[in-house]
């Protein structure tokens, strides 16, 4: 995930290097932004992306409307947006739409959403969190749901290998990526682990 401080600390340059270092997805929050900012954010995200040179999805945390109008793949909604099916109904049956969980058995409640993220798995590293985290059960408890699950919290190269055997689909970082002292350094490592 990126939100609107870390793509401006980034730079364009930064984000393109990024996304040519393997990241697969791009999702930008901020809910301080005015939603001409976030789509000046979305706009400069989804070039980045496209100038990558590889797949490299964007997604919205909320706002629709801006995903649809920066033509970013998709939106991510939280506890207060609106439900999937309207997002569908709005971006179309293409578009990329994920919601977010607490808890492995909210993992099934929006038949509509492509993916769940999942979270906190283990003690984020980009903020501190009162949620007590899942572990590894909570993520293999999630399995059961029929949807795709992306692991949040804590992740980073040397646990991405038993996320994924525990039945993740992808993982979601923010704090490996973003707190780096060199990003791009720490997505290849990343998309290394992920590979391997």
């Amino acid at each position: 995930m990126l939100d609107v401080a870390a793509l401006e600390r980034c730079g364009d340059a930064g984000l393109r290097a990024v996304c040519e270092a393997g990241v697969d997805w791009l999702q930008l929050r901020d809910r301080s932004q005015s939603g001409a900012d976030l789509l000046a954010a979305a706009d400069r995200a989804v070039a980045a992306a496209h100038a990558s040179g590889r797949r490299v999805r964007v997604v919205v945390n909320r706002r629709a409307d801006v995903a649809r109008a920066a033509g970013a793949d998709g939106v991510h909604l939280g506890f207060d947006a609106m439900r999937a099916a309207q997002a569908r109904a709005l971006l179309g049956a293409q578009a990329w739409i994920g919601v977010s969980a607490h808890d492995p058995v909210a993992v099934g409640a929006e038949p509509h959403a492509d993916y769940v993220h999942l979270a906190p798995i283990f003690p984020p590293l980009s903020k501190t969190s009162d949620r007590t985290p899942l572990g590894l059960a909570g993520l293999r408890a999630a399995g059961s749901a029929g949807v795709a699950v992306i692991a949040q919290g804590g992740i980073e190269p040397a646990n991405v290998r038993e996320v994924v055997a525990s039945g993740a689909a992808g993982v979601a970082v923010t704090g490996t990526i973003a707190n780096a002292p060199d990003p791009v350094r720490a997505a290849r490592a990343l998309r290394s682990a992920l590979d391997a």
